[in-house]
């Protein structure tokens, strides 16, 4: 075989499409073709150091385990994880704007009221506070019969006494008195959803 010097070969300016590498294996010669070195190439548990820039969005492999990475502002639909979900700043964690919802009762205290939201603010209607208890139904479509519901008093005059007497798919009872205050006026009570199972 003739020696040829590496400047006298041509220079390329671009692969064809055609264009093809014959490489010998095992004593059989094979082909490696412009698209599969630069169009399709499977890499095999390459280790590609830092990747500067690309984009993954075209891939579908759903396994991909990233080690201490920092996400920055993530959005999504879902997140399952076996560990803690922890904030270590002030913001702390709990529904994002948007969430949550207000509504006003209506007629009187044991009139039901409908927000379909995981978390909200509920005004009573106007009338003087009481000792006894009384009893109202959120009708609310986010809620399954294994949520917890967390309720607490917002504003008013009276201090009550709150307590969630009910949960079912697609509701829960509100039971509440105050501690002996008799202030006619619309106090607020919120509350949040908090998604949980039986098993």
């Amino acid at each position: 075989m003739a020696t040829i010097a590496i400047s006298s070969l041509p220079v390329a300016t671009a692969a064809a499409v055609g264009d093809v590498l014959p490489i010998v294996q095992g004593g059989t010669t094979k082909q490696v073709t412009n698209a599969l070195l630069f169009t399709n190439a499977t890499l095999v548990t390459p280790a590609l150091g830092i990747v500067a820039s690309g984009n993954i969005s075209a891939c579908t492999s759903t396994s991909m385990v990233m080690v201490t990475p920092v996400i920055g502002a993530a959005t999504g639909t879902s997140l399952t994880t076996t560990g803690v979900i922890a904030s270590t700043g002030t913001a702390g964690v709990g529904y994002a704007a948007g969430a949550g919802g207000a509504v006003t009762q209506a007629t009187s205290r044991t009139t039901g009221v409908t927000l379909n939201k995981t978390a909200g603010a509920i005004t009573l209607v106007s009338a003087a506070g009481s000792a006894t208890a009384a009893t109202f139904t959120v009708t609310n479509s986010t809620v399954v019969a294994t949520d917890v519901i967390i309720l607490n008093q917002r504003s008013g005059t009276d201090l009550y006494d709150l307590m969630v007497t009910a949960v079912a798919a697609g509701s829960f009872n509100i039971t509440f008195r105050t501690t002996g205050g008799t202030t006619t006026e619309t106090p607020v009570f919120n509350f949040a959803v908090i998604k949980a199972v039986a098993a």
